[in-house]
C-alpha cells in the first residue's frame, strides 16, 4: 500500500505580531484602541452591578476579557462593512458603534470624550435595560442589538443562527460590487452547529467576502472545548472547504487587527471567505457576575493565568513602552470613562422615595405598543397597478398555464428590479427547476440565480442576510416538508426580526414551495405548511389559485417589507387562466379575497388547490353556496369584510381545505371568525379538512388522508339540510 499525504489547497496558519507592528500604528490610534477597550470594560462592569441590583431584566452575558478581539477587529474594518454576532455581543457592538461615531481627529490624550460616544453608550445601555431610548426601543435587550447605520445588522440569541446571515450580507456586497466585507462573530460552541458548516460551504462555493470570526473562549457555557470536539484547533474547520484558516491571540488587539487586515487581502484577491480563530477568555460565567470557577467547571488558577494576558493591561503596557502615554496618565483615562458611565446612569435611573435606585418609569415602553411592528403595513403592496380582478377586454388577455405564470412573474420582476435574486435546489437546471417554476431565468439573469446545495437552513439564512442588506431574495423550497430543516431561520429569525429589533426593520423575503399532496410522494413530501407559518405572525401567507392571482400576489410579495410564504399547489400547475398581455407589474393586494361563486345558502371559505374540489361538491349537491377564495391565509391578514358581508346573507359557514388537520389553516380561521363574526352565525362553524394522518404512498390511504369533493359535499349537506 502506497500512502501519500494530502495537503490543503489553502493556507492554515497562525499569526503573531512583532514589536515593529505595534510601533507602526499612530499613537493617537493606539490611544483610541485603549480607550475603547476601557469603555467596554467599565460598561460591562457597570452592567453586572445593574444585574446584581435587580435593575436588569434578563441575562447579562458579559464579554469581559474578550474586548481586545472586538476592538482589534473593528479597527481593521470600514464603517460600511457589515457585522453580526451572538448573544454575547456587547463588546463587538460597542466597538463598531464607537468607531463609527468617533470624530476623525479625536485623540484621548488631549480631547474630552465626544458627546457622540456618550450617546452610543447611553443608547446601548438603554436597550439592554429594555428602555425606549435604546436602539430597538428596548425590545431587543442584551441579545438582540442592531444599528444598521453603523453596520451592525443584528446580534442573535440562537447559537449559530447569525452565521448564515453574514454570508447573505457578503452576497449582497459582492453583487453590488461595493468592496465591503462582512464579519460574522460566534464562539467555540456555535462552530459545532450545523448552520456553521452550511454557511462555510455556501460562502466558499460562491467566493463571498466574509470573515468567519470565532472567539474561542474554551467554554460553551460550562462544556470545555475538548468535550465538544476531538479537534480543538478550530481555525482548521474550513480548510477542507477551501477556506483559509488563521489562529491568532485574541487577547492582543493588534494581533487581531493584523489578522483581519490579512484576511481582507486574501478576500480582495478573490479567494473567498476566511476563518479566524481568536483564542480568548471570558472572565465570568455564561451570565452574571460570578466566575466560572464558582460553578466548579474550571479552576481558579486557569482564570488567574488568563488574566495575566488581559488586553487592557497589555495595551496600556505597550503604549507606555512606546511612549504613547505616561504611566501617570492612566488615572485620568479611568476617571474620564467612569464619568461617562455615571452620566449615562444618571439619564436612566433615579432614586425613589425610599432611597432605592430604580429605572426611570417614564422610559419604559408603552405596554399598548406590544404588538406594534410585528409586521409592516401594506402601503408598499398597493399602487396604481393594483387590480384585484382581471381586465374584461379579451384582446388584453392571453391564456397560460399556472406553472408558466410562476416563471413569467419571476422573469418580469427580475427585469424590473436588480435587487431580486432567486435561490434554491436545482433552480438553475432542468429547464426551470424540478417543476419548471424558474424556466427561462437562467438565460436572462444567470448572475442572480443560485442553485444551492441541499442545505435549507443555510441557504434560507443566507437569503435572510441578503434581505437585511438590501436585496429581495426569492427562495424556492422544493417541498414544504423541507421547511422544517430551516425552522430556526424561517421562524426564529425571519418571522421575528422586525418586531424584536423595534418594529422598523424590513424583512423582504419570499419563500415559495409546492404542495404535492395527492401525487404519491408520501409523508415527508406532501405537507401544506400554511398552518405552521401561521403560528408566527410576522409571516404573510398567500395561496394563489389562478395564473392571474399568482402574478399579482407575487408582485405584492415583492413590494412587501415582510416575509411572505407563497403556497403553490401542484394540482393546479397544469390548469389554465387569463393574464394580461402587457403590464405584468400589477398587484393583487394582500387581504383581499375573491368571490368565486355567489350564493345564498351558506358561505364556504377555501383556497388554493381545494377550490376545484369545492366547486365540484357544490355541483354534486346542488346547494347554492357562496364560495370565497381567501387568497391571503395568515390569520391577521384574512379578508374579514368579505367574510362578514357573506355571512350577513347566509348565516352559515364551512371552512373547506384538502390538507391534513395538523398543519391546516382552518383552526386559525375558526378562531378569528368566531370572535369577529359571531353575531352573524346561526350555526357552529364547520371545518372540513383531511385527517390527522399525513398522506402516505399507498394511493387509497393517501386519498383517505385528504379531504376532497366527497367530504366537502357531505359537509355542505350537514350544514344546510
Amino acid at each position: 500500500m502506497k500512502i501519500q499525504e494530502l495537503k490543503p489547497a489553502v493556507p492554515w496558519i497562525s499569526v503573531a505580531v512583532e514589536d515593529s507592528e505595534w510601533e507602526g500604528i499612530p499613537a493617537n490610534e493606539l490611544r483610541r484602541i485603549y480607550e475603547q477597550i476601557l469603555i467596554i470594560r467599565r460598561f460591562e462592569e457597570n452592567l453586572l452591578e445593574f444585574s446584581s441590583g435587580g435593575l436588569l431584566h434578563g441575562p447579562a452575558h458579559s464579554s469581559i476579557g474578550q474586548e481586545g478581539a472586538a476592538v482589534g477587529c473593528m479597527s481593521a474594518l470600514q464603517s460600511d462593512d457589515k457585522i453580526n454576532g451572538t448573544h454575547r455581543m456587547h463588546h463587538q457592538f460597542l466597538a463598531k458603534a464607537l468607531n463609527y461615531r468617533t470624530p476623525r481627529a479625536y485623540d484621548p490624550l488631549s480631547d474630552n470624550i465626544p458627546a457622540e460616544l456618550e450617546d452610543v453608550v447611553f443608547r446601548t445601555l438603554a436597550e439592554i435595560l429594555g428602555l425606549t431610548p435604546g436602539f430597538g426601543g428596548g425590545r431587543g435587550g442584551s441579545m438582540h442589538l442592531k444599528w444598521d447605520e453603523c453596520g451592525v445588522l443584528g446580534s442573535n440569541a440562537i447559537v449559530g443562527g447569525n452565521i448564515p446571515h453574514a454570508v447573505g450580507y457578503a452576497l449582497a456586497e459582492k453583487l453590488r460590487e461595493t468592496g465591503n466585507i462582512a464579519v460574522g462573530f460566534f464562539g467555540d460552541g456555535a462552530i459545532q452547529n450545523g448552520a456553521a458548516y452550511e454557511s462555510f460551504n455556501l460562502a466558499a462555493l460562491y467566493r463571498l467576502p466574509v470573515v468567519f470570526f470565532c472567539e474561542n473562549n474554551l467554554y460553551a457555557v460550562s462544556t470545555h472545548i475538548t468535550e465538544q470536539t476531538h479537534e480543538p484547533r478550530l481555525s482548521g474547520r474550513g480548510v477542507s472547504l477551501g477556506i483559509p484558516g488563521i489562529t491568532v491571540d485574541g487577547m492582543d488587539p493588534i494581533a487581531v487587527r493584523m489578522a483581519v487586515q490579512y484576511a481582507r487581502k486574501l478576500m480582495e484577491s478573490n479567494q473567498g471567505p476566511v476563518l479566524i480563530e481568536a483564542e480568548t477568555y471570558r472572565y465570568f460565567h455564561q451570565s452574571g457576575p460570578l466566575t466560572g470557577s464558582a460553578f466548579g467547571y474550571r479552576e481558579k488558577t486557569e482564570e488567574d493565568n488568563w488574566r495575566q494576558r488581559d488586553p487592557l493591561e497589555r495595551t496600556w503596557g505597550r503604549m507606555v513602552t512606546l511612549g504613547c502615554v505616561k504611566e501617570s496618565d492612566r488615572g485620568g483615562y479611568d476617571q474620564r470613562v467612569q464619568k461617562l458611565i455615571q452620566s449615562v446612569n444618571a439619564k436612566l435611573t433615579e432614586t425613589d422615595s425610599a432611597g432605592k435606585v430604580r429605572l426611570i418609569p417614564a422610559l419604559w415602553p408603552d405596554p399598548s405598543t406590544v404588538e406594534v411592528g410585528i409586521r409592516g403595513n401594506t402601503t408598499n403592496t398597493v399602487s396604481s397597478a393594483t387590480r384585484e380582478n382581471p381586465p374584461q377586454r379579451e384582446n388584453e388577455m392571453e391564456t397560460i398555464k399556472f406553472i408558466d405564470a410562476i416563471s413569467l412573474a419571476a422573469r418580469e420582476a427580475m427585469g424590473r428590479d436588480p435587487r431580486i435574486i432567486i435561490l434554491g435546489e436545482d433552480v438553475h437546471r432542468l429547464k426551470g427547476g424540478t417543476a419548471g417554476a424558474t424556466k427561462g431565468v437562467a438565460d436572462l439573469f444567470p448572475e442572480r440565480l443560485f442553485g444551492t446545495p441541499i442545505c435549507e437552513n443555510g441557504f434560507c439564512g443566507m437569503a435572510i442576510g441578503a434581505a437585511l442588506n438590501g436585496l429581495r431574495p426569492v427562495v424556492e423550497i422544493m417541498y414544504p416538508d423541507f421547511v422544517l430543516g430551516a425552522a430556526d431561520q424561517l421562524f426564529n429569525q425571519a418571522g421575528k426580526v422586525r418586531h424584536m429589533f423595534g418594529g422598523e426593520h424590513p424583512m423582504p423575503l419570499i419563500v415559495r414551495s409546492r404542495v404535492s399532496a395527492g401525487s404519491g410522494y408520501g409523508s415527508q413530501h406532501s405537507m401544506d405548511a400554511s398552518g405552521l407559518f401561521a403560528m408566527y405572525p410576522g409571516w404573510r401567507i398567500v395561496a394563489p389559485s389562478t395564473p392571474y392571482d399568482y402574478i399579482g400576489l407575487f408582485n405584492a410579495a415583492l413590494n412587501s417589507e415582510d416575509p411572505v410564504l407563497i403556497v403553490e399547489y401542484g394540482s393546479l400547475f397544469q390548469s389554465k387562466g387569463l393574464v394580461p398581455t402587457q403590464g405584468l407589474d400589477y398587484v393583487v393586494p394582500f387581504g383581499k379575497a375573491r368571490i368565486v361563486r355567489k350564493g345564498k345558502a351558506c358561505t364556504v371559505l377555501t383556497y388554493g388547490g381545494s377550490i376545484p374540489e369545492v366547486l365540484a361538491a357544490v355541483e354534486m349537491t346542488g346547494i347554492d353556496a357562496e364560495i370565497i377564495d381567501l387568497r391571503t391565509l395568515d390569520p391577521t391578514g384574512i379578508d374579514l369584510n368579505t367574510i362578514e358581508n357573506s355571512l350577513k346573507l347566509t348565516n352559515r359557514i364551512m371552512i373547506a381545505e384538502e390538507t391534513t388537520r395538523g398543519t391546516s389553516i382552518g383552526k386559525h380561521l375558526v378562531d378569528r371568525i368566531q370572535f369577529e363574526c359571531f353575531d352573524f352565525l346561526d350555526n357552529e362553524i364547520l371545518h372540513v379538512s383531511g385527517t390527522h394522518s399525513s398522506p402516505v404512498v399507498s394511493k387509497v390511504l393517501e386519498r383517505a388522508a385528504l379531504a376532497r369533493r366527497e367530504e366537502f359535499a357531505q359537509g355542505l349537506e350537514s350544514l344546510v339540510r
